[in-house]
């Protein structure tokens, strides 16, 4: 297990990168804890892979460094990081039985016979593969195989850390669900510092302590599900976690107060936003539907009945926008208006989520 520390990294896949927009990966500084589970999350293209790719040691940074507990393994090759990479598609040894797959990084490190025996016996039990672990890998299903390089990349209890480069996408859903809670499970039981790559949120949020959101590479947050989803510090992890994601709207801030589609809304806290483009962002769970003509004029153009709740959508000034409401509220045609419960309101400007006065700084 390792801390992982970026230092000053930032990544062009350019010779001579001249501005930031070269970048792939722009500069990042951070210290991820030795023992967590960590999810890289955000849409392809934004820079998860390459990071991912530099953490292991397939690519070499334009900038920066990388450490392991504090040791510069920038240039170390892959082989010398002690750790355990798992790709999107499965990589396995196809003339093996899937007990040698499972078997192969112990042996290849000399470890004892009765060990590898338990602890392959242990990871076939995890990944459902017991009654399979005599056959040979070639002819099994794409599925199959991934739960093996599943296994192989899980089968070392001494790694600094595990890297799960969107695993899952060749599985079945649920054997996605039981995986994911498999993965939760070995890092409670293990501390393995894991860091896990997908676009996908509901993988991203079940899995790991600490969600990385990605966007334009860049890390716009790292955070708890619940604080990406109260106070996301970015419009982009707003948009991104939650479904539907969140209602952004342009407003005009003056202290406690705003100014939004011709009506003036009460934000609970005064807000200093500055130049720039300045939003009010807030999710459909803290919009509430009015029939007594008080908030912000809306037009209910459709509902959605998703079984646990219902999904509103209303043309607010033009733009679409989302209310979630119980199973049981009748909607009314009577509705021509929404509120915002006040906890449920953040400010942004240029994209960047604005503290409110006194708040503490994160």
């Amino acid at each position: 297990m390792a801390k992982i520390t970026l230092d000053n990294l930032a990544h062009s896949y350019l010779p001579n990168p001249k501005s930031e927009d070269d970048f792939a990966l722009k500069e990042l500084n951070h210290d991820w804890q030795d023992g967590e589970a960590y999810a890289l999350l955000g849409a392809s293209g934004c820079g998860k892979s390459t990071l991912l790719n530099i953490i292991s040691g397939l690519l070499n940074p334009s900038q920066g460094r990388i450490l392991f507990d504090d040791k510069d393994v920038t240039h170390a090759p892959t082989a010398q990081r002690n750790i355990a990479q798992v790709f999107q598609f499965p990589v396995v040894y196809d003339t093996m039985t899937v007990r040698d797959n499972l078997a192969f990084p112990l042996r290849n490190r000399g470890s004892d016979p009765a060990y590898v025996a338990d602890r392959v016996a242990k990871i076939a039990a995890m990944i459902g593969m017991e009654s399979e672990l005599n056959r040979k890998a070639r002819g099994l299903t794409a599925d199959a195989k991934q739960k093996i390089s599943l296994g192989r990349g899980m089968v070392r209890e001494d790694v600094n850390a595990l890297l799960f480069d969107e695993p899952l996408t060749v599985i079945d859903p649920h054997m996605k669900w039981e995986l994911r809670t498999q993965l939760k499970s070995l890092h409670h039981e293990f501390g393995h510092t894991m860091i896990y790559v997908t676009h996908d949120q509901t993988e991203a949020l079940t899995f790991a302590d600490k969600v990385v959101v990605m966007y334009d590479g860049r890390v716009v947050q790292i955070g708890t599900p619940q604080e990406l989803f109260e106070r996301p510090a970015h419009t982009f992890v707003g948009y991104f976690i939650g479904s539907p994601g969140m209602n952004l709207f342009d407003a005009e801030i003056s202290g406690t107060s705003a100014r939004l589609a011709g009506a003036e809304i009460d934000l609970g806290a005064a807000y200093e936003p500055g130049p720039g483009k300045v939003e009010i962002g807030v999710r459909p769970e803290f919009v509430r539907l009015s029939a007594d003509g008080a908030g912000v004029p809306a037009r209910i153009t459709r509902v959605e009945d998703v079984g646990r709740h219902k999904i509103v959508r209303l043309d607010v000034a033009g733009c679409e926008v989302s209310a979630i409401a119980d199973e049981a509220t009748n909607i009314s045609a009577d509705v021509t208006h929404i509120a915002f419960e006040t906890k449920g309101i953040n400010v942004y400007a240029d994209g960047w989520r604005v503290p409110a006065a006194g708040e503490p700084t994160p």
